[in-house]
């Protein structure tokens, strides 16, 4: 795919609309849709990067009942023809194809790279990834455990939501300060994670969500790594023009 004619790709991760209060989600939810009003204007394709959602579970005949602004929003964005590239995140892993058959966007459950102008973007959301991150790399092999899957969906989504909801909420691995701070370049684990990817094939850009901190890191001097941060705290988010790769902050209004 090339970009050209003033086009741009976004790229954004981490909004887990839903937490902490449905009363505080909803504002942040009309900062992202207001986001996404600005940036369709231009947009040649948008890299939701997981953790839209704080919990998220798909049942046969039912989805959660909150988030029918951004879901009817990005449905629009979508109509438009403008491609959305959706990768799960271990907050709404159990999507299954409710965004791929209602919204008609791409839904990716592990990394995947793309070409675009020449250049190599290995993206993911970055759960489970580099030699750190053992805590959800547990939780995820239990939530993706088909039985597990499947004694879950046999609650009434009234119990189950509503337990999913509350057990996200009190995830402590999410919040921890530790888990928040930036480590330093030699111990971010999915810089190390990008620097082992390097030996085995070259990558101009590794993109990942997952830490909620926006950083930029140098790898070498023609491959770089973005974490994309969150719309809780930073409001940030990339922008790809054809030639550069730059962070940027929405600026609340």
């Amino acid at each position: 795919m090339d970009i050209s004619g003033g086009k741009i790709i976004y790229f954004a991760s981490d909004q887990h609309f839903g937490a902490p209060t449905g009363f505080l989600s909803k504002q942040r939810e009309s900062i992202f849709i207001k986001w996404l009003e600005q940036i369709e204007k231009n947009a040649a394709a948008i890299f939701l990067l997981g953790d839209l959602f704080d919990f998220w579970f798909e049942y046969k005949t039912v989805i959660p009942k909150r988030y029918v602004r951004i879901l009817g929003k990005l449905a629009s964005v979508a109509d438009r023809g403008i491609p959305i590239h959706f990768f799960v995140g271990n907050h709404d892993l159990w999507m299954k194809d409710y965004f791929e058959t209602e919204l008609n966007i791409s839904v990716y459950h592990k990394q995947k790279e793309f070409i675009f102008n020449s250049k190599t973007f290995f993206i993911a959301h970055g759960d489970g990834l580099g030699p750190n991150d053992k805590g959800y790399k547990l939780i995820k092999k239990i939530f993706t455990n088909s039985l597990a899957k499947r004694l879950f969906q046999a609650l009434h989504p009234d119990i189950g939501i509503r337990l999913g909801n509350y057990f996200s909420l009190k995830n402590k691995l999410i919040t921890k300060d530790n888990d928040l701070a930036f480590m330093g370049e030699e111990k971010e684990w999915l810089a190390l994670y990008a620097k082992r990817k390097l030996k085995e094939k070259h990558r101009d850009y590794f993109i990942f969500g997952h830490r909620h901190i926006p950083m930029e890191i140098k790898l070498k001097d023609n491959s770089t790594y973005i974490n994309l941060g969150d719309w809780v705290s930073h409001y940030t988010y990339a922008t790809f023009d054809g030639s550069c790769l730059e962070l940027k902050k929405w600026k609340v209004k």
